[in-house]
Order: structure tokens, then C-alpha cells, then sequence
């Protein structure tokens, strides 16, 4: 089953030029005292000073869920039904 909380709460290993900026950026913004940054730090920092990069990825996440949903209704609909007589 997917947990949600364990993928938010993923310490990030600076292991790129990228990562490290981030990392060290979302300190500085949160301060967090145990030093460890996660992923759920990243979105918040990330909502509160690019909000317009979380809403595409929000949105795009949405439609790949409503198209997939719609998909495997259709499927389901499909399988379900008896054959015409």
C-alpha cells in the first residue's frame, strides 16, 4: 500500500548542484532545527514562493488521475457487460 507520509517525510540527500541549492535554500527559509529537510519542507517553500509551478504540477496530476479514472471505467463497463443477444 502506498504511505503517503513516508515519501513526505524523505530526508534529501543534496547529491546534485540543484539539490544542494534547494536544500540549502529551504533551510535557510525554515530553519529547521534537527537540520534535516524533506520533501514535504520543499513543497511548502516551494507553494509559498512558486506558487505557479505547484498549480501546473497540480494540475497536470489531476488530469493524468480524471483521464485514467475515465479509462478504467470505460474498461470496467466493458468487461462487465453481457454480450448483446
Amino acid at each position: 500500500m502506498f504511505d503517503e507520509r513516508e515519501l513526505l517525510d524523505k530526508q534529501i540527500q543534496p547529491d546534485s548542484v540543484f539539490k544542494t541549492f534547494v536544500v540549502n535554500y529551504v533551510g535557510s527559509q525554515l530553519l529547521p532545527e534537527d537540520g534535516r529537510i524533506t520533501i514535504e519542507m520543499i513543497i511548502e517553500v516551494l507553494a509559498k514562493e512558486f506558487p505557479e509551478l505547484v498549480l501546473a504540477l497540480a494540475e497536470e496530476n489531476f488530469i493524468r488521475g480524471y483521464t485514467q479514472g475515465l479509462s478504467d471505467q470505460g474498461e470496467g463497463i466493458s468487461e462487465e457487460s453481457p454480450p448483446d443477444a
